[in-house]
């Protein structure tokens, strides 16, 4: 940022706090993804929450807050938080994507499949998202053939099938963004 030439003292003086209290926030995602990856989830939750309050039409501080709550189990908390941000904010595809991630965690995949499709369709590039809904679609169809099989004489070909995908889903978990 380059300050306005012929600026007055007192614009100069706004535009050098405005500038700083911007630099502080741009720190602040990162000093609380940190404390995450450094397993203090009490403490980024404390600075995530803080943030938001002091932002509290942010999007970002917002989402940031939502994603502690999630990566604490907090999922109740963050699905409403998430839900509030996707009615507010319908053009952004992460609010969607993490809804998605809370409704599969509940085992509610045909709403994580709608707000995958809902992410994709904001941003048809959103590479989480679209992993995702592949991670779904799986999910989806392990419970058909779980199903399936359940329901009449065992079938060598829908266990292998069955096997197949649950050795997908272990491999990698649903990622938020």
């Amino acid at each position: 940022m380059h300050k306005p030439p012929n600026a007055s003292p007192l614009h100069a003086l706004l535009w050098a706090l405005a500038f700083a209290v911007g630099t502080a926030w741009a720190d602040e995602p990162a000093e609380i993804r940190a404390l995450m990856t450094r397993g203090d989830l009490p403490g980024a939750l404390e600075r995530a929450h803080k943030a938001q309050q002091a932002r509290p039409t942010d999007p970002q501080a917002r989402f940031l807050y939502g994603f502690v709550l999630m990566e604490l189990k907090r999922d109740d908390e963050a699905l409403a938080l998430f839900t509030r941000l996707a009615q507010e904010y319908p053009e952004l595809p992460d609010p969607f994507n993490n809804i998605a991630l809370l409704h599969a965690r509940a085992g509610r995949l045909e709403l994580a499949r709608l707000a995958l499709e809902a992410a994709l369709r904001n941003q048809p590039g959103h590479r989480a998202a679209r992993a995702n809904l592949g991670q779904v679609h799986l999910m989806l169809a392990v419970q058909a053939w779980e199903q399936a099989a359940a329901s009449g004489p065992l079938d060598a070909q829908l266990l292998r099938r069955l096997e197949a995908a649950r050795t997908l889903l272990a491999c990698a978990p649903l990622s938020s963004r």
